[in-house]
C-alpha cells in the first residue's frame, strides 16, 4: 500500500513539473521591446503618425479631455522630440495619416464636441516649410476608424465608421490634391483594422463589424487596382485568433508585418510576426508596456515604434522600439 501512495505522490510530483516547465517553456522570447523617451505631448489616445525622412510625425489625438491638434516630431537616432507646426483643422481622433514623398496627409477622424461628430477634411503638411494646406475634402463619407496607406506615389483610405460599418476605398492624388474612388475592400465591412505595406502590396486585417472580430487577411495590388483575399489568420492554428483584435497597430521590418496591442474585449499585447507568401503567422514577444488601444506605429530607418494609446481612463506617453532579432530581455 505504502509503495502505491509513493508511486501516485511521484507521478503528482512529476506532473507538477512537468506542467511548470511547459507554462515557461510556452513564454514568447522572440523579440525585444525597449523604452525610449516618452512623448513630450501629453497622453494621449486615437492619435496619428506619419515618416518624413528621419523623423516621425506624430499628433491629434483626445487626452481623456480635450481632442488636440499639436504635432510634434521624434528623431530616433537622437531620441528626443520637438514641436512642430499646430494642425489648423479641427481637433480629432481616430483619423488617418501617411506620407507621400517629403509631405504629410490627415483626413478623416471623430471629434463628439462638433455638430457633425466625423470629419473628412483633408489636410497637407509640408515638412520643408512646416506649414498645413488644406486639400480637398476625403471622397467617401466623413468617417473614424478608418486605415490609411501610401504607395505608389498615391494615398488611399478606406473602410471605418460614419454610423454604419464600412468597406468602399478612395485614391488620394498629391498632384492634384482630389480623390478618386476604386474597387471597395474584398471581404466584410469593418472599423479599427490595421494596414501594412511590404514592396507593392498593401495588407489589411483585423477589425470589428457589428460586434465580430474580422479574421481574413486581404492584399491590395495597386499595378491592377485590386484586392486578394488570401488565407484568414486562424484558418490553420486555432491559437491564432489572438491575432484578431480591433483598434490595434501595424508596422513593417525587413519585408514582414507585424500586428500589436489593440482589443479582443479586453485590451492586448500580444505581437505576431506575418511573413508574405508563407501564410504563416509567427508569435512574438508580447508588447512590454501596458495593453492598450488607439496607438500608434511607425517605422524609420529599419526600426520600429510603437507609442501612447489607452487603457482603460489611463492616456499613456510612454514609446518602446520593437527588436525582433533580439531575446526578450525584462530589464530594457
Amino acid at each position: 500500500m505504502k509503495s502505491k501512495i509513493g508511486i501516485w505522490i511521484s507521478i503528482a510530483l512529476f506532473g507538477l513539473m512537468m506542467s511548470c516547465t511547459t507554462e515557461e517553456d510556452s513564454t514568447v522570447e522572440e523579440g525585444n521591446w525597449i523604452k525610449r523617451s516618452s512623448f513630450d505631448g501629453v497622453g494621449r489616445s486615437g492619435a496619428v503618425s506619419f515618416v518624413i525622412g528621419d523623423k516621425a510625425y506624430i499628433g491629434l489625438g483626445f487626452d481623456g479631455d480635450d481632442y488636440l491638434t499639436d504635432f510634434w516630431t521624434y528623431d530616433p537616432d537622437q531620441n528626443y522630440w520637438q514641436k512642430a507646426a499646430e494642425f489648423p483643422g479641427v481637433a480629432r481622433s481616430g483619423a488617418v495619416a501617411f506620407s507621400i514623398g517629403d509631405k504629410g496627409y490627415v483626413t478623416t477622424g471623430y471629434n463628439d464636441d462638433e455638430l457633425v461628430e466625423e470629419l473628412g477634411d483633408t489636410w497637407e503638411y509640408n515638412s520643408a516649410t512646416d506649414t498645413w494646406t488644406q486639400l480637398a475634402d476625403f471622397g467617401g463619407s466623413a468617417r473614424y476608424k478608418a486605415v490609411g496607406f501610401a504607395t505608389g506615389g498615391y494615398g488611399y483610405v478606406g473602410t471605418g465608421y460614419d454610423g454604419s460599418h464600412l468597406k468602399d476605398f478612395w485614391r488620394l492624388d498629391p498632384a492634384s490634391g482630389e480623390w478618386t474612388q476604386i474597387v471597395s475592400l474584398t471581404g466584410e465591412k469593418r472599423k479599427g483594422a490595421v494596414s501594412f505595406v511590404i514592396d507593392s502590396y498593401t495588407y489589411v486585417c483585423t477589425g470589428s463589424n457589428n460586434g465580430l472580430y474580422e479574421a481574413d487577411l486581404l492584399a491590395f495590388d495597386p499595378s491592377e487596382a485590386g484586392w486578394s483575399q488570401l488565407e484568414d489568420v486562424n484558418e490553420d492554428d486555432d491559437d491564432q485568433d489572438a491575432i484578431l483584435r480591433e483598434d490595434g497597430v501595424a508596422f513593417v521590418l525587413d519585408g514582414k508585418g507585424y500586428v500589436t496591442v489593440g482589443s479582443l474585449g479586453s485590451n492586448q499585447n500580444t505581437t505576431w510576426e506575418y511573413t508574405p507568401g508563407s501564410g504563416v503567422w509567427t508569435e512574438k514577444t508580447a508588447f512590454e508596456g501596458t495593453g492598450r488601444t488607439g496607438a500608434v506605429a511607425f517605422t524609420i530607418n529599419g526600426r520600429a515604434f510603437v507609442a501612447l494609446g489607452q487603457s482603460g481612463s489611463s492616456r499613456w506617453d510612454d514609446i518602446w522600439e520593437f527588436v525582433p532579432t533580439e531575446t526578450y530581455d525584462e530589464d530594457d
